[in-house]
């Protein structure tokens, strides 16, 4: 068994079940496994005869496996010689096949020697051969290309000389032979003599002194523009720009600038002179230059720039003339022949260095991308529909857009000017009509009134900047941009606010300083209901106008170059609009709240410390709910189109009103045992009115924002631990302190103070309270570990907790 032990690489090649296998095998455990009791020692003999049989066996396998072993040294060493006679066989046969194809190869050198030779000598033959024909080709091509020439037999050279320089290209290699060199030489005289001669040709045809045109189309110069094709670009270039400009001479002297027919009244004419020439043109002259050439094309993009420049230079000259209706009336003109000119032409000739075609603005990113018709159409996109859909760019389709319109550019100043003196005139109208047809009526019904205005100004808007990106995308777009930001905060301070309810001040101006008017007695002058729905309209104003401008942005920058892009801002006005909504929630939320003053002024009035029994909740509270369920509804209903301001609403009235209701709780001292309960249960009632508040007189019931049910739960929260702390008794002195504390979380001796005031505690008593507090300022906070959190536990004396169990059973009762 040791032996076993000693071999543990064993167990890993041959794994086995037996413990006495195993590289950790205890022998004490083994027997104590095969004589687990005692009872089990009886069979302890055939145990013994079983290892015993099994040592026998293990020495019978070692000794055959040792002998085994002698003799295969001795079959190794026979088998090793076999495979050495083996290899230097094999190796023998190797060498006799490398003899073999040595000798091969040797044979097929001296066989293939004779075929090499005969493969050069035939393809130098065939090339000797290709290139004397070659030769033969050229010479007789240049002689019978001179002779053409001379004749002036263009149809047969266009075909030759293409094929006589093509047959030149092989001869490349060769210009070191002066024979060669010589026909290269004559070809290049060739190709000049026939430029020159078909300039010659074409100015004899077309002179260009004069406005006659004494020669015409003909074969001969038709087979000459063949020939222009092949020779040097620079002849083509030649003859186009000497036709053109002898074609559109007699046009520079009709519409000269001292011409009556050249101002922009009469511009129709030079456009109607140009259809006319390109008629004529294609009657006399299409079939004489190739359809390649693009000739009609080019007459009109060289008449585009000519008149670009005339008319230029006479806007300089006549500059104080220039009205806007007369502008428009040029512009709009010219941009109609532009939009003919890109149904009749491709706009392929631009990129030949005559014209620039114009830059594809990058794709846009506004999700209110939306197709242009023209200047007519009347209003912005103002819902977001199909904002998940990808919207592609919108990419000019007329390459002649501008080529002849940019020249009013720097006179769309005019069309700026009145522009901002039609908005001018615009909001005055409105401001006119505003006082003339005065506020709108209540709109219940149909969710608040929006004034009709503000769509005005926005169409009108719509259409400047329609036609103004029409007429330029450039600097004329900012300048126009200006403008709408100037008229738009004039339309926020004096259609917006400028109309809101408001009262004269001390000083005399027209303020929102003061929202309280005062009738008779303690009453508080409330806004009426008309007043309330203009309020709510121009509300509703403001937000459509803030919506619609950050729009308006967006599409201005749509229409305005990129590299001006950055210069649209409206950031401003949105901003103006903004303050505008901020201002109504406030007059809103001042007027409720000044309505339900004096209800909570008579609160703190009440002789609280001669209540005698709980009863209903207390008048005030009465009167608090009536104005709540008076102007709620009103608000709610004319604000149901923007639903989230009227929920700012109702937080800015709950974080106004509470803290007010918790400083007049502060003004009720000294409050009795049972005024405090009364004042707990109409706490609770408010509570209940303020949760209930934004869908306080609706026949529909929503369950109210989650932002603002947390103000109200917690402002009113701290109001009933107040109230709490007041009913509970102030002896024992600790245990009082300790309740505050934990009841109130407020550190402040101010606050600790007003509540001592309220239970009309002496000021001696007092001054034993505050230094008690002090002391227990620096103790862990409420419900940490330490001191403090034993006192919070402290319990309350038997009378406190039967007081509010008998407040919480009358609350429940009432509910």
């Amino acid at each position: 068994m040791v032996d076993c032990v000693c071999f543990p690489p064993s167990f890993q090649v041959f794994p086995s079940q037996d413990p006495l296998d195993r590289a950790d095998f205890n022998a004490v455990e083994y027997i104590n496994a095969l004589f687990p009791t005692e009872q089990s020692l009886a069979n302890i003999d055939e145990v013994v005869n079983k290892i015993r049989l099994k040592i026998r066996r293990l020495d019978d396998n070692i000794r055959t496996v040792v002998r085994g072993q002698t003799n295969v040294g001795q079959d190794g060493r026979q088998a090793l010689e076999e495979a050495q006679k083996a290899i230097q066989q094999l190796f023998g046969k190797i060498k006799d096949i490398k003899d073999k194809a040595e000798k091969s190869e040797q044979m097929v050198k001296e066989i293939t020697r004779d075929i090499k030779q005969l493969d050069h000598a035939k393809r130098h033959l065939t090339t000797s051969i290709t290139t004397l024909n070659h030769l033969h080709m050229l010479a007789g091509g240049v002689d019978s290309l001179e002779a053409m020439t001379r004749r002036r037999q263009y149809g047969e050279v266009a075909n030759l000389l293409q094929g006589v320089v093509n047959v030149l290209e092989h001869f490349n290699k060769y210009m070191g032979i002066p024979q060669i060199r010589q026909l290269s030489e004559r070809v290049k005289a060739a190709q000049n003599e026939l430029g020159q001669q078909i300039l010659a040709d074409f100015e004899e045809a077309f002179p260009s002194q004069g406005t006659k045109r004494t020669g015409g189309p003909s074969n001969v110069l038709r087979d000459a523009c063949l020939v222009a094709n092949v020779l040097d670009p620079r002849i083509k270039q030649e003859i186009i720009k000497k036709f053109i400009k002898q074609h559109l001479s007699e046009y520079l002297v009709l519409f000269q600038e001292n011409q009556d027919v050249a101002w922009l009244d009469k511009i129709d004419r030079r456009y109607a002179w140009i259809k006319r020439q390109l008629v004529d043109y294609e009657e006399k002259y299409g079939r004489m230059f190739p359809a390649e050439w693009c000739m009609t094309e080019r007459i009109a993009v060289d008449f585009c720039h000519v008149t670009r420049a005339e008319l230029s230079k006479i806007m300089r000259t006549r500059a104080k003339e220039i009205e806007v209706k007369l502008l428009l009336f040029a512009i709009q003109r010219t941009t109609n022949f532009e939009g003919l000119l890109a149904k009749r032409f491709s706009g392929c000739t631009l990129a030949d260095g005559t014209g620039k075609k114009p830059e594809v603005p990058p794709p846009s990113t506004n999700p209110f991308l939306e197709d242009e018709t023209g200047p007519e159409t009347d209003e912005i996109v103002m819902e977001k529909s199909d904002t998940d859909k990808p919207k592609k760019p919108k990419v000019p389709d007329n390459p002649f857009h501008g080529i002849v319109s940019k020249c009013f550019e720097p006179h769309l100043y005019v069309y700026i000017e009145s522009q901002d003196k039609n908005l001018g005139e615009l909001i005055d109208r409105f401001v006119a009509d505003f006082k003339a047809q005065g506020p709108p009526k209540p709109n219940v019904d149909e969710g608040g009134a929006v004034l009709p205005s503000c769509a005005d100004l926005f169409v009108y808007y719509k259409k400047c900047m329609v036609q103004c990106s029409q007429l330029s995308t450039g600097e004329p777009m900012i300048a126009l941009t200006t403008i709408f930001q100037k008229y738009l905060r004039e339309y926020a301070w004096k259609i917006l606010s400028g109309n809101l309810p408001k009262t004269t001040s001390s000083s005399g101006g027209l303020t929102i300083t003061s929202l309280l008017k005062e009738k008779e007695g303690s009453e508080v002058a409330k806004f009426t209901l008309e007043e309330l729905c203009l309020i709510c309209s121009i509300l509703s104003t403001a937000e459509y106008c803030l919506a619609t401008t950050q729009q308006l942005e967006e599409k201005l920058k749509e229409k305005v170059d990129t590299s001006l892009m950055e210069r649209i801002n409206l950031t401003g006005e949105m901003d103006t609009f903004s303050i505008v909504i901020s201002n109504s929630i406030q007059l809103l939320v001042q007027d409720l709240d000044a309505a339900c003053d004096p209800a909570l002024t008579a609160m703190s009035k009440m002789q609280w410390q001669n209540v005698e029994h709980v009863g209903d909740q207390s008048p005030y509270v009465t009167s608090v709910i009536l104005h709540i369920k008076q102007n709620v509804p009103i608000i709610r209903d004319n604000l149901a189109s923007t639903r989230k301001y009227f929920t700012q609403f109702c937080i800015k009235f709950a974080n106004s009103f509470i803290p007010k209701f918790i400083n007049h709780l502060f003004k009720c001292k000294p409050i009795s045992m049972v005024g405090a309960e009364q004042l707990l249960l109409d706490t609770h009632s408010l509570k209940m009115v303020l949760l209930d508040l934004p869908s306080i007189g609706s026949q529909v019931v929503r369950k109210a924002p989650a932002s603002y049910t947390k103000i109200v739960v917690k402002g009113m929260t701290r109001a009933e631990m107040i109230l709490k702390v007041v009913m509970a008794p102030h002896e024992p002195p600790v245990v009082f302190v300790d309740n505050y504390i934990k009841l109130l979380s407020d550190c402040s001796t101010d606050t600790f103070q007003k509540i001592l005031d309220m239970k009309g505690l002496k000021r001696s008593e007092q001054s034993s309270m505050l230094d008690l507090f002090r002391l227990r300022l620096p103790a862990p906070p409420p419900g940490g570990d330490g001191s403090g959190s034993l006192s919070l536990s402290a319990p309350t004396p038997e009378q406190e907790s039967s007081r509010i169990r008998k407040l919480e059973k009358l609350i429940k009762k009432r509910l």
